[in-house]
């Protein structure tokens, strides 16, 4: 079997995004850097434009001592990574059960309509995707969604149309 080559994520973060990683790092017994791995596939994500590529993801692994697999199944399973190129919004809308029974299909509908998009897909321009996930931990708020680190709630059609229209 070929040993697999090592790759320095030196080479590939900033020093202030490597501070932050080990930031994380430092949480946890030097035999148990893996723990950071979520934290630090937000951190690599966010340095690189919102999505996760298969090479930081191997940084990632080496950085951390773990088996890349691991790291692939970490971001795969979070539906807060991105494994392709999203646009500069990217709105989640919350679709389980508590949202669906207080309207979410019918936002689903509404940004379809408006952006032209459905869940998954990109604006033309680049500007908007559109995601599906599960809950979003504000079900008092049903329907919700969230663009960056701000939560909208009790979602309605003029709702969203403001907030649509206060997206740079």
């Amino acid at each position: 079997m070929a040993a697999v080559m090592k790759i320095d994520i030196n080479n590939l973060l900033s020093a202030e995004s490597l501070a932050e990683i080990d930031k994380w790092v430092a949480k946890y017994p030097a035999d148990q850097k893996q723990s950071a791995c979520m934290a630090a596939l937000r951190i690599v994500q966010d340095a690189n434009g919102g999505y996760l590529t298969e090479t930081l993801m191997d940084a990632v692994a080496d950085y951390l001592d773990m088996p890349r697999i691991s790291v692939y199944e970490v971001a795969t399973f979070y539906t807060m990574y991105e494994l392709k190129p999203v646009g500069k919004h990217k709105i989640c809308i919350c679709t389980n059960i508590s949202c669906l029974l207080c309207g979410s299909d019918e936002v689903v509908a509404h940004f379809k309509e408006r952006l032209g998009i459905g869940l998954g897909e990109t604006t033309e321009d680049g500007r908007i995707t559109l995601k599906e996930v599960e809950c979003l931990g504000a079900c008092v708020g049903a329907p919700m969604l969230q663009i960056g680190d701000t939560y909208y709630e009790d979602l309605t059609p003029e709702k969203i149309d403001e907030i649509l229209d206060q997206l740079d």
